[in-house]
This record gives structure tokens, sequence and C-alpha cells, in this order.
């Protein structure tokens, strides 16, 4: 479960699977297929097997084959260019930028199934190519979409959880505080100490009266004091259900594939009410988030709606009715939807399911990861950067005093935040098809134009100080003009 960070060594080994005959039919995960079946779960069942069988056969046959040379500057480095991982999903190439499953964000926007003619990539479209490899119909990926709101809902406790934290918790805070809330029922106490020779009566417990047998088994005789804890928690977990009960190994995909749908569906909900309970505090921060009136929108959270697509369907929560606003949530769902494994989340959370955390532990450690100034925060970061331009230049700024301000930041010891990857040596794709979103739907937005000369002055600058190397890859700022209109 990782990623390939070796192209040339991978390609050796994908080539000598290619030239046996014998395992010819082991390999579709080569190729992008046409996808037949409309059950997702029907066709991991059928793929998983083979995918097993085929890892066994690398392991067998290539397993003492050497991978590259260890450096010094590797290990201190954070193990930055060492081939450690095995990722099939997506591959991250220096020069192309991201490609799913072989294909890149252009080819995605083409082949991928759109809500409408010539309209963006479903993200529902993106998981099935993701987990198959295949690329599917529009009758598959409407199935997906309904699979995936027929999962989506929440249990209260999940929204009184976030509620307890203090308002001035950050986002990142509470969406992984709400993931991890999502993992267990609540019925019962976290922790119970027990100093009796009488059985406990579940009211004294905080158990509702009638609970089940597996609640009620919690109510023992103890003759001395006792901690425990999990004997009275129902999780929600089903891979942690199934492990508990005794489960083979091989079968460990199928409560996880539950688990992660389930996960999947009910991200955005959990997402885009920390989104509406928090937008005050927001907008008065950053000052950011005013809707066509230059108000701020309210902190109401916005129910689902069944009729819409996981991407539309994310928007209209998050407070968006409009069409493009629709259409830039699917092509932003879709192209950050994997970015290889090495990354610090996806590693994050790959190294703790190894640990056989269930997939809620495993996705809040990673959101944890993410929300960290070097990853996901460094969006953040671009924000409150372009903000403090507008303050102490305006939106109107010119190129020589854009010019001026980066230098400014550069000589004060700062970075210009959005500039700069571990891995990407020029602009980042997921950057110019954004980009061109907006010239498509916003050229005249003001910021939308602060950015554009920014796209313009700033590599300039960094060659001067000799990074030339460093691309150009920021990437929430297009979006936040679309959220300002």
């Amino acid at each position: 479960m990782v990623f390939y960070r070796s192209v040339s060594l991978l390609s050796k080994l994908r080539s000598r699977a290619v030239q046996q005959s014998n395992v010819s039919n082991s390999v579709r995960w080569l190729q992008v297929q046409t996808s037949s079946g409309l059950d997702l779960r029907s066709e991991l069942q059928e793929l998983i097997p083979e995918q097993q069988d085929r890892l066994k056969k690398i392991k067998s046959e290539y397993g003492k084959v050497q991978l590259g040379n260890i450096t010094v500057d590797m290990v201190l480095g954070g193990m930055r260019g060492m081939t450690g991982l095995l990722w099939e999903t997506s591959l991250l190439d220096p020069d192309e930028g991201i490609r799913f499953r072989g294909l890149s964000i252009p080819e995605c926007q083409k082949v991928l199934p759109a809500a409408k003619p010539g309209g963006e990539p479903l993200p529902e479209g993106l998981l099935w190519l993701l987990l198959t490899g295949k690329v599917p119909s529009k009758e598959q990926v409407n199935s997906l979409s309904q699979e995936l709101q027929s999962r989506a809902t929440i249990p209260d406790h999940v929204y009184k959880t976030i509620d307890a934290l203090p308002v001035t918790a950050h986002p990142m805070t509470q969406f992984a505080t709400g993931v991890m809330a999502l993992q267990w029922f609540g019925l019962g106490t976290s922790m119970l100490k027990v100093s009796s020779s009488k059985p406990l009566a579940s009211e004294a417990r905080g158990l509702p009266s009638g609970s089940s047998s597996s609640h009620r088994a919690c109510l023992v005789r103890v003759t001395s004091p006792v901690w425990f804890a999990s004997y009275c928690i129902e999780v929600q977990s089903e891979f942690q259900k199934a492990y508990e009960k005794g489960i083979h190994k091989s079968k460990y995909w199928e409560p996880t594939y539950e688990d992660s749908m389930n996960l999947i569906a009910q991200v955005p909900l959990v997402a885009a009410y920390v989104y509406r309970s928090c937008l005050l505090l927001l907008g008065f921060k950053l000052g950011l988030f005013r809707n066509a009136n230059g108000m701020y929108k309210n902190g109401d959270t916005i129910p689902k709606d069944e009729s819409l697509d996981y991407g539309a369907n994310f928007a209209h929560m998050l407070g968006f009715s409009s069409s493009e606003m629709h259409e830039l949530m699917r092509l932003y769902v879709t192209i950050h939807s994997d970015h290889e494994g090495g990354n610090v989340s996806a590693h994050t959370g790959h190294l703790v399911a190894s640990a056989l955390s269930d997939p809620y532990l495993s996705f809040a450690a990673a959101l944890n990861g993410l929300a960290g100034p070097l990853h996901g925060l460094a969006n953040q970061e671009v924000l409150l950067w372009i903000k403090s331009v507008v303050e102490e230049c305006g939106e109107n700024i010119s190129k020589e005093q854009l010019k001026d301000y980066v230098w400014k930041t550069l000589n004060s010891g700062k970075v210009v935040p959005g500039f700069g990857h571990g891995v990407l040596r020029k602009t980042d794709p997921r950057y110019t098809c954004q980009r061109e979103f907006a010239m498509k739907h916003l050229p005249e937005d003001p910021l939308f134009q602060l950015v554009s000369k920014l796209y313009e002055v700033v590599p300039p600058v960094l060659t001067e100080l000799g990074k030339v190397n460093l691309p150009f890859t920021l990437l929430l700022i297009l979006l936040q003009p679309v959220i300002a209109v």
C-alpha cells in the first residue's frame, strides 16, 4: 500500500509481468479499461482477489530485487527520493504533475462522466477509476452517487461533540473531532470505575434501560475496582466489529470498504457543518466569504439535497446554489481526491491503518497531518498573505507594486506562500485547471486578476534568488474569489 517513486524500476517489473502469458489476466490494473457492472462492490469483489494473488507473485519472484541506494541525505531529509511505498491509484511526476491511474487531469476531464455535456468530471467517477482502474459509465456514476447519498447520515452525537469544542477551535480541529466521533455510537460511558459486588443498573451507568445484550454484558459483578470501557461502547466501524468477531485477513477489505464508503458519504456533511457553524468567525478573521450584498453568510446548517451529485451537494450544504459553484466543486473534489501516497496525510493514514486501526481512526490521523502549515494549512497561509497584499496595496495593485511587495516579504526573511513543492518542478496542473475555470467564469474578478499577476510576477523574482525550480502551486486561492462573488 504505498507509492511508485521509481518509474523506471516499476516499468521493468510491469514489463516482466506482461511478458508472462499465464498472468495476463491478473494485470488489468496496468490498463485503464471501460467498466461494465453497475455495482462498485461487485467490481471489487472480482478484482481484489486477483490483485492479492498478483502481489504475492511479485513478492515471490522479485522480492530480492534492489530498488536503489539509500543516502544519508535521504534519511535526514525524511525519506525524500527514497523508493519505499507502492501506490497504484496515482503517480506524481515532477514535470507532468499528478496522474490518476495513468490519466492526466485534462484526460480525466475528457473521459470521466460529467453532470452536463462538456462539464467538469463528477468526483464519483474518479472514485470508481481510482478503486478499479476502469473508466466508469454515466450509469455507474449515477448508481454510485445514489449509494453515497444513502450512506450520508450523521448521528446527532457527532454534532454535539463538535459543538462542545470552544467556538475558537480551528476548523481542522473540529473536522478531525467530528470524524473521530463518527467511529462510535456513544452508548454508555467512555470509562467507568466499578468497586461493587453488585450488578450495576443500566440507568446508573448512563445506559438506556432495555439496552441490548451486548450492553447488558457490561453489567457484571466485580469484587475489586476495575476499569473497563471497550465492552461498554458500541462502535460504528464495520472493520472493528468484524475484527473483534474474527475475520480472515484476506477479507479485511470488505468491512474496510463499508467504513470507507460511509466515511466518503459522511465527510461532506461534517465539513459543511463545521464550515457553516464557524463561518462568521472565519469571515471576521480573514475578511473573506462575503456574499453579493457584502454580508457574511449566516451559520445555519443546510440539509443535504438527495437530487444532487456528490460535488454539487457539498457546495449546496456549504451555502452555494449557483451552477458555476457546483461545477467548481465537482472539479475541486476530483483533482484533490488523490496525490500519491508519500505526502504527509496519505502516508499518515496508511501508517495508522497498518496497525489495523479502522478507517475512521486512520482518516482522522490523516486530517491531523493535513492541518500542518507545510501541508494542507498552506492554503490558509496563502489566503492570509493575499489578504495582507490587499490590505496594504488594494485589489487593483500594479505589477510593479506587487513585485515590490514580494521583495518586501522575501527580504523580511519570510516566504511567499504557495510557491514550492517537494516533488513538482513545474506548474501544478491542479492550479492550471482551476485557472482555466476562473478565466472562463470570472475573468474580471479583482482577486483572480491579482492571482494572475502573481503568476507573472513571482517566478522571475524567485529566479533572481536562484529558486528557478520552484513551481507555481497556488491552489485554494482560485476557489476563494468564486466564494467571494
